[in-house]
């Protein structure tokens, strides 16, 4: 069966082909182990905060975390030895300065924030443990909990690290010198060098983002990797200094707290929501990915994912979501038609959708619908109650509508007045677009019948006898009734009952359509359609009371009108017909109440 591709996949790829030539900046070369990366790796992942993951190019490359195990460490500090401590040795202002600047506290020696390479060294002195090898248990098995794996060092790359690493063993003898790291430092700095070169991919970084965006559970494990209640504080720092010198530019430009590291690799994280990771080797002045930070703006300025934009994400975006199984248009159907359509009802498919819709949560939309695509015909997707959509979710809805067609799906919007003009403007086909979900649904229904039966419904006139009305009569009493029935014929918007009228007639269409409805302060509401072979007017008939709605010719409608004098005239000329007649009305009502304890069922 022909899969097809995410709306969201395809944007990741056409994104990849467009930054991929960027080639500005260079292979990080002050540790000599990282200048062997080839600088045409480029990897780009988004992993939402339920574990679900869109990639495209060299996710799947090995390199170090590098910088970006700062935040983790700085997390399991804080675990370790609780807020006030870590304060207590380490600042959280952004320090303006490169990441390898000595951004001390004149007074104190305290480093200006956990970021920068003399707050993470100071963070690792905080590391439980006495010996190397102590802390790196508890760095490691953190790591793979944010990342869902084991991970492992890279033994060339730390050694590498450690024989060069002489400005980073003068910050931890200077930090010593200020009790900032109370014991003899060289433990700590071997961890701290060990904790760079931890192995990862892309696709880790983008599972250790998801696990921040998931309020520090891993959300395909299930494992928590960091308590709640520090997930706030990583978040916070990485939003202020994870960019180190570009940090204020970086949070004006993209919103979204972000850490990067000289291996190549950028993580940002969409509070709540999402992670975006990109891999790729070449160094801007400030020891970013060139293309990672190009990557980074352009998703959060095409996907509008800036924390700042002040939209409610905390919400699924679907309300309730229905089968034609539980869940079916006002059109009443022959017994075939019925059938057909209760055995295909996981064909059509129908989605109340509420809050606003953003990249964060159209994307939970969107992959429902990717997944059920094989087997589903048509989708339905409820705006009633939909406060907004903004430019970038309405053009993967459109995306996503084309994407669907070139399979043969439909995708329909019922109840759209709030955001129809944006998602029309945005590519959606305007018809695509109903009042309600009935007009939807009724659509959607006529769209599987027609692949059973071409002949649309109401083409053909449909056989006396065969109306559920005259059930149970044989030839020679349907001769008979035929001299009590008149004949009657409507024309396509000719009112044939009006609300409030006398009720002295009973009704059966042969031929045509009609629609029931009632006026409401907003013009009509459908509440039941008539095809041929169906009867109406049953209540009003056998209690005389003044019609309750307004019936209307959609088409050309033929009907046979039994009036109340030629009801009463049967009980002498044919009591048999009567009272099979009658049996029949009975079964019509009772039919009415089921279905109509089936719907509000179906709301509870």
């Amino acid at each position: 069966m022909t899969m097809i591709q995410s709306p969201i996949q395809r944007y990741l790829e056409d994104l990849h082909a467009r930054i991929a030539p960027l080639s500005d900046g260079a292979v990080a070369d002050y540790i000599p182990e990282l200048q062997l990366a080839n600088p045409g790796w480029f990897g780009i992942c988004i992993a939402t905060h339920d574990g679900h993951v869109y990639e495209v190019g060299d996710t799947r490359q090995a390199f170090t975390i590098q910088s970006i195990s700062k935040p983790l460490t700085y997390g399991l500090a804080l675990e370790q030895n609780g807020k006030a401590a870590v304060l207590a040795k380490i600042g959280v202002e952004p320090s303006g300065d490169a990441f390898n600047a000595i951004s001390l506290q004149p007074e104190t020696g305290r480093p200006m924030n956990p970021l920068i390479n003399a707050g993470a060294i100071a963070t690792c002195g905080l590391i439980t443990g006495d010996t190397t090898a102590d802390k790196m248990d508890h760095i490691l098995g953190s790591f793979s909990r944010f990342a869902g794996r084991t991970l492992e060092i890279d033994a060339k790359v730390y050694q590498s690290e450690s024989a060069t690493g002489h400005r980073n063993r003068a910050i931890g003898w200077m930090l010593h010198n200020f009790n900032i790291l109370a014991d003899e430092p060289t433990p700590t700095l071997e961890a701290y060098f060990q904790q760079c070169a931890i192995e990862v991919t892309c696709h880790d970084l983008a599972m250790v983002g998801a696990t921040l965006a998931n309020g520090g559970v891993n959300p395909v494990t299930g494992t928590r990797a960091l308590a709640q209640e520090f997930v706030s504080q990583v978040l916070s720092v990485m939003a202020t200094c994870g960019m180190y010198d570009a940090s204020g530019d970086w949070l004006y430009q993209t919103g979204l707290p972000a850490k990067s590291g000289v291996g190549g690799g950028i993580l940002a994280v969409q509070p709540g929501r999402l992670a975006i990771a990109v891999f790729s080797p070449r160094l801007d002045a400030q020891g970013n990915s060139t293309r990672g930070v190009a990557v980074c703006r352009a998703i959060a300025d095409d996907l509008q994912l800036h924390v700042m934009d002040g939209t409610d994400r905390n919400m699924t975006p679907v309300r309730r979501s229905l089968t034609r199984r539980s869940a079916a248009s006002k059109q009443r159907r022959s017994e075939s038609a019925s059938g057909y359509l209760k055995r295909a009802g996981d064909r059509i498919r129908l989605y109340h959708l509420h809050g606003a819709l953003v990249f964060s949560t159209v994307e939970e939309i969107i992959r429902r619908l990717m997944a059920r695509a094989p087997e589903s015909e048509v989708f339905v997707l409820n705006l009633k109650l939909v406060q907004g959509v903004n430019p970038a979710a309405a053009r993967l809805l459109s995306d996503t509508q084309k994407a669907l067609q070139t399979l043969g799906k439909e995708l329909l919007f019922s109840d759209a007045s709030v955001c129809w003009h944006k998602l029309v403007d945005a590519g959606v086909d305007p018809q695509s677009f109903y009042a309600d979900d009935d007009f939807a649904l009724e659509h959607a229904e006529n769209r599987l019948l027609s692949k059973l039966q071409p002949t649309h419904p109401g083409d053909t006139p449909f056989a006396l006898a065969e109306c559920a009305l005259f059930r149970g009569l044989d030839a020679q009493d349907m001769l008979l009734l035929e001299r009590f029935l008149l004949s009657r014929t409507y024309y396509k918007n000719q009112s044939i009952v009006s609300a409030g009228q006398a009720s002295n007639e009973l009704f059966v269409i042969t031929q045509g359509k009609a629609m029931v409805s009632t006026p409401t302060e907003h013009g009509i509401a459908r509440l039941d359609v008539f095809p041929p072979g169906s009867t109406f007017g049953e209540v009003a008939f056998v209690d005389q009371s003044p019609r309750s709605a307004n019936v209307t010719a959609l088409n050309t409608v033929e009907c046979k009108i039994l009036t109340r004098d030629a009801f009463s005239d049967l009980e002498n000329e044919a009591p048999k017909v009567k009272i099979r007649l009658m049996e029949n009305i009975a079964l019509s009502l009772a039919g009415t109440v089921r279905q109509i304890n089936r719907e509000l069922a179906s709301l509870k």
